[in-house]
């Protein structure tokens, strides 16, 4: 019988899928799971059958869950209410009992993936309002069943610990995935790559960056028990109220003084800034607590294209483009 020693749920999704392929270079062995059959997924199912989860547990001596299955904001328009509740709540709360029971004090780490969404309304200053320092100390006000759900099962796996005695650390990624995105007035702003590469100042995080992040997590958790972090590309940015309410008025000012050489590079692709930022992700707490080093940060980024390199991670290429949907939904749909 095969060795597992890691269980990776969603194991089809972007996520999953770049740890399936990068686990293996740590020296793990993951097992996927999901409902959708893919080359990474060992077991195709849903996390909300008990009788599945546990025979898995049985099997297999699994030290680690890597639980990154989820109903995601693109499903809103497809998927019920109750289909949330049902994947990421119950779901979450399945795997959670299922490894207590069956692991018990084995466990060395269930990583849950959360998502900076959570913050929901925390997010959306008006115009004319600073952009918004986002950390751990932020409430989240969820704005969708999404987000509702993620925060209910956030609230589920600290339940979990406090009374079943598990080691949970919840991640709250910010945005990795490569379609485009799904507001209409930024996807018409400019190119897409463009934007993309704006991001990794602020809102978003490669792949290879979430993943060692996440091995960071495995290493800690028994030592740690329980925790939330923001899992972001570091930002340039300083919390202070003038560079945030510059942010809102003038990002370019902003970038070009902290991110050297953004300006030529942007000149050169024929690109250009952002007229307004809204909000920062801060993820200093998982870089200090975790250990976590980063290396696809925005400094990174624009060295890369001012030599012409490709300035996201193989494994980001290697995933590629999933999309959310059988059928065609528009941008979130695979093709």
């Amino acid at each position: 019988m095969a060795f597992f020693d890691v269980l990776v749920t969603g194991s089809s999704g972007h996520l999953g899928h770049a740890l399936m392929l990068l686990l293996p270079t740590y020296g793990f062995k993951p097992l996927g799971l999901d409902i959708l059959p893919s080359p990474t997924t060992h077991h195709t199912g849903s996390i909300s059958d008990m009788s599945l989860v546990t025979s898995i547990f049985k099997t297999h001596p699994i030290k680690h869950v890597i639980h990154t299955a989820t109903l995601h904001k693109p499903h809103v328009c497809s998927h019920t209410e109750q289909d949330f509740i049902d994947t990421n709540i119950t779901g979450t709360l399945v795997l959670l009992q299922a490894a207590a029971t069956n692991i018990g004090s084995k466990l060395e780490s269930f990583i849950f993936f959360s998502t900076t969404s959570t913050f929901g309304a925390a997010l959306s200053p008006a115009p004319g309002k600073p952009a918004v320092w986002i950390d751990e100390t932020v409430v989240p006000k969820p704005k969708n069943i999404y987000g509702v759900t993620k925060v209910a099962a956030e609230d589920i796996c600290f339940l979990a610990h406090k009374q079943l005695g598990i080691p949970v650390l919840v991640l709250r990624s910010s945005r990795f995935f490569p379609e485009e995105d799904d507001d209409d007035e930024r996807r018409m702003a400019m190119n897409e790559e463009n934007l993309k590469i704006l991001e990794m100042a602020y809102r978003r995080c490669d792949l290879e960056d979430i993943v060692s992040a996440t091995i960071c997590a495995m290493a800690k958790a028994r030592d740690i028990r329980w925790g939330r972090y923001i899992i972001s590309a570091p930002p340039p940015f300083e919390n202070d109220p003038d560079t945030l309410a510059m942010l809102d008025q003038n990002p370019a000012e902003v970038f070009g003084r902290v991110v050297p050489g953004i300006d030529a590079v942007l000149q050169t692709k024929g690109w250009k800034h952002l007229k307004r930022i809204d909000r920062v992700y801060d993820s200093s707490k998982a870089i200090e607590e975790l250990g976590w080093k980063p290396k696809y940060t925005i400094h990174n980024t624009v060295a890369c294209l001012a030599k012409g390199e490709e300035w996201r991670s193989k494994v980001t290429a290697a995933v590629g483009r999933k999309g959310y949907h059988a059928v065609t939904t528009g941008i979130y749909t695979k093709r």
